[in-house]
């Protein structure tokens, strides 16, 4: 109901519905509607822009909410500004699969423990034991990465962070276990015997290995850009979480 009486005040002001190749796109709900937009037209990022409008719980991303529809027209007058946010991408070597997020890369074992050795620019970092591992942007520090202790990133800052999920840790095996924010270029490599029970979730997809040994994780090149028709408040925002 909200979507079509959106298309209508759009239409009422000469706006024409485009689904298929739009130049921005309106995302009604919260984070997870971005989020599912975005995967939506992830072969067209480079194309569109997004703006969200909040009806749910949480909207870090969004902009306007559903009683200022009215406002907001208004607002679409103007130029607006343009935030761009990296994607991090996770690359299979063995089966040439590439998945792309938003906020953060995680593999994840439930039934069993994931052994994975960890390996940044080359070098080896450390040997992980646990329930897996969470890499994120800047953008994803205040969603998973964030229950999981990990550290918050301020905006405009181009990162990766590293998070260790559920570490298991003895006198004969200990990690950093601390969160590890490192620079836009590192490439981070996971290695393992065969993932059969292992999922990579991508933001709020995911994904079943079937038996790779490896994934190299990095910020892509692609990147999804936000419309921004008023100021945009980051520590607003982040006060608004707790």
């Amino acid at each position: 109901m909200k979507a079509a009486y959106l298309i209508s005040l759009l239409s009422e002001r000469g706006w024409t519905e485009n689904r298929t190749n739009p130049d921005l796109v309106f995302c009604i709900g919260g984070d997870g509607t971005i989020l599912r937009a975005i995967h939506e037209y992830m072969d067209q990022l480079d194309q569109l822009s997004f703006i969200g409008i909040h009806t749910g719980t949480l909207g870090f991303f969004t902009d306007f909410t559903e009683d200022e529809l009215v406002s907001m027209l208004e607002c679409l007058k103007s130029k607006p500004s343009v935030e761009e946010y990296s994607l991090i991408e996770a690359f299979f070597p063995e089966t040439g699969n590439t998945l792309y997020a938003l906020n953060e890369i995680r593999l994840e074992s439930i039934s069993q423990t994931l052994s994975l050795e960890i390996t940044i620019d080359g070098d080896y970092f450390e040997k992980s034991n646990g329930s897996g591992i969470c890499v994120s942007t800047q953008a994803g520090s205040t969603a998973i990465n964030r229950s999981l202790n990990g550290a918050i990133i301020d905006e405009g800052l181009s990162v990766l962070q590293l998070v260790e999920i559920m570490p298991i840790a003895h006198r004969n095996h200990h990690t950093l276990r601390n969160p590890y924010v490192m620079r836009k270029d590192r490439v981070i490599e996971l290695r393992s015997e065969p993932m059969r029970e292992v999922i990579c979730s991508y933001d709020n997809l995911k994904y079943k290995l079937q038996g790779e040994t490896q994934v190299v994780i990095r910020l892509s090149k692609h990147r999804v850009r936000f419309a921004r028709f008023r100021p945009y408040s980051y520590l607003r925002r982040l006060k608004n979480l707790f």
